[in-house]
C-alpha cells in the first residue's frame, strides 16, 4: 500500500502505509479515502464473459460474468441510468461484452465492479472473429494435408471424447459395434458446452494421446447452436489436437457446421455415426472382399493351371516327344558322316604329303657331295687346316692333301701345277 498517496500528514499520522507502526497507525479512514482514490484512478476496461447470474432489483441490474475459458468469475452492478440504456436486458448464459470500473465505498469498505456499458455478442461478431482465427492458424499451417496422420486400418483400441450419456456417444458405439464387433473403446466424458468444455476436452485428449493402446481418437458431439459449438473452435484446442500424435476425427455436429476442430483435425466426419463408419471397417463387407479376392485366386489358378496343362499336352505330342530317339539318331547320322569326311580329309593330306616328303628326299640326296663322290668325284682338302682345294695355288708343290672319295680317304703329296699343255 506504499504507493497510496495520503492526506496531509499531522504530527501524530504517519506519511506513508509503510511508516506505520502499531504505537503509530493509521485511523481507519485514512486507509478508505487512500483506497478509493486509488481505484477512481484505475482506467475503464472492456472484458467479455459469460452471464450466469442476473438479478434486477429496484431497477439495477446485479450480475455475475464468469469467463469463457477458466473457472474465474466477477460481480457487476449496473445503475438503472446504465440500465434503461441498453438495446436488450441482460439474460443468464448470453456472451456479453462490459465496459467496467471499480469502485469503492467508504461506507462500508466495499468494492463493487460498476457496468458503464454493457453490449451482447451477436453471432456475426463471433463468426468474424472465428474467421479470422481460422485465417490466422490456416497461415501457421495448422491444416496443412501433409500434417494430416493416416488412420489404421483397424484400430486395437478407440478413444472417444464426448458428453455423458449424449447421443454422439451411442452413435458412435453403435455404429461401430455393429461394424466391427470386436472393437474397443476408452471413453473420456467432457463437458461438450460451456465454459468448462475447453480444460475437459483437452485434458481427456492428453490422457488419451498418451494411452499406449489407443490408436485413433473420436472427439463427438451431436451437433447445437453455434454459441454452443463454440469452444470447438477454440484455439487451445485447436494446437492441443495438433500437438496430438496419435490421429484425431473430428465428430461435431452435423453437415452444416464445422468448427476449426474440423480443419486441424486428421479426419473430418461429418456426424458422429459418419465417425464410427470412418474409423473402422465394415465385418461383412471385408468378409466378402475376401471372398470375393478368394474366389478370384482360385478362377486365377484354375485357369493358370488348365493354361500349362494345355500346354504341356502340345509338347507332348510333337514329334521330337513322340520319337525323341530319332533326334539322336539323325545327330549320330551327321556324326558319322563328319567323322567319315575328316577321316578320309586327314588320310588324303597325309598320304599327299608323305609323297612329297619322298619326292624332296630324292631331290636333297641327289644334290648330296655323297651322290657327287658316287659318280667318281673326289673332294680334296690341305691336310693341315681341311681347307677346300679349289685353285691350284691353294695346294702348291710338297703341300699335304687329304683326298676324300666315294669310298673312303687317301692322303697325297702336291707336285704343284703340271706343266702347261698337260
Amino acid at each position: 500500500m506504499t504507493e497510496f498517496p495520503t492526506e496531509p500528514p499531522s504530527a501524530s499520522i504517519p506519511e506513508r502505509a509503510g511508516d506505520t507502526t502499531p504505537e503509530s497507525p493509521w485511523p481507519l479512514r485514512v486507509l478508505s479515502e487512500n483506497l478509493k482514490r486509488y481505484f477512481e484512478r484505475a482506467p475503464e476496461a472492456w472484458i467479455e464473459g459469460q452471464l450466469i447470474e442476473a438479478n434486477i432489483r429496484g431497477g439495477h441490474a446485479y450480475l455475475t460474468m464468469r469467463d469463457l475459458d477458466v473457472e474465474y468469475s466477477l460481480s457487476l452492478t449496473v445503475w438503472s441510468s446504465v440500465l434503461r440504456g441498453l438495446d436488450a436486458k441482460p439474460e443468464v448464459g448470453s456472451r456479453v461484452v462490459a465496459r467496467v470500473k471499480p469502485s469503492f465505498w467508504l461506507k462500508n469498505g466495499r468494492l463493487s465492479m460498476n457496468a458503464l456499458d454493457l453490449k451482447p455478442v451477436g453471432i456475426g461478431d463471433l463468426m468474424v472473429r472465428l474467421e479470422k482465427l481460422r485465417q490466422a492458424l490456416f497461415d501457421e499451417g495448422l491444416f496443412a494435408p501433409e500434417r494430416k496422420k493416416k488412420l489404421p486400418f483397424l484400430p486395437q483400441r478407440i478413444g472417444l471424447i464426448t458428453g455423458r450419456d449424449s447421443d454422439a456417444e451411442k452413435d458412435v458405439l453403435r455404429n461401430a459395434a455393429l461394424r466391427w464387433p470386436g472393437v474397443t473403446f476408452e471413453v473420456r466424458h467432457t463437458a461438450v458446452q460451456g465454459v468448462n468444455a475447453v480444460s475437459q476436452v483437452i485434458a481427456a485428449l492428453k490422457e488419451l494421446d498418451a494411452h499406449p493402446d489407443v490408436d485413433v481418437i473420436v472427439i463427438a458431439r451431436g451437433g447445437g447452436s453455434f454459441e454452443d459449438l463454440f469452444p470447438f473452435s477454440d484455439e487451445q484446442l485447436v494446437r492441443a489436437v495438433s500437438a496430438a500424435n496419435t490421429p484425431v476425427v473430428s465428430a461435431i455436429g452435423h453437415e452444416a457446421d464445422r468448427p476449426i476442430l474440423d480443419d486441424v483435425a486428421d479426419l473430418r466426419a461429418s456426424t458422429p455415426t459418419d465417425a464410427a463408419k470412418r474409423i473402422v471397417p465394415d465385418f461383412l463387407e471385408e468378409t466378402s472382399r475376401i471372398n470375393h479376392a478368394r474366389d478370384r485366386m482360385e478362377l486365377a489358378l484354375t485357369r493358370f493351371l488348365e493354361r500349362e496343362a494345355r500346354s504341356l499336352e502340345s509338347l507332348r505330342t510333337r514329334p521330337v516327344m513322340a520319337a525323341p530317339e530319332g533326334m539322336v539318331n539323325v545327330r549320330r547320322e551327321d556324326l558319322e558322316r563328319l567323322t567319315a569326311r575328316s577321316y578320309s580329309a586327314v588320310t588324303h593330306r597325309l598320304r599327299r604329303d608323305t609323297d612329297a616328303i619322298t619326292h624332296l628326299r630324292t631331290q636333297v640326296r641327289a644334290l648330296s657331295p655323297q651322290k657327287t663322290l658316287d659318280r667318281g668325284y673326289s673332294v680334296v682338302q690341305r691336310a693341315e687346316d681341311l681347307s677346300i682345294v679349289r685353285h691350284p695355288e691353294d695346294a702348291p708343290s710338297g703341300a699335304s692333301l687329304l683326298i676324300r672319295l666315294a669310298g673312303g680317304k687317301i692322303t697325297a703329296v702336291s707336285e704343284g701345277e703340271p706343266p702347261h699343255g698337260n
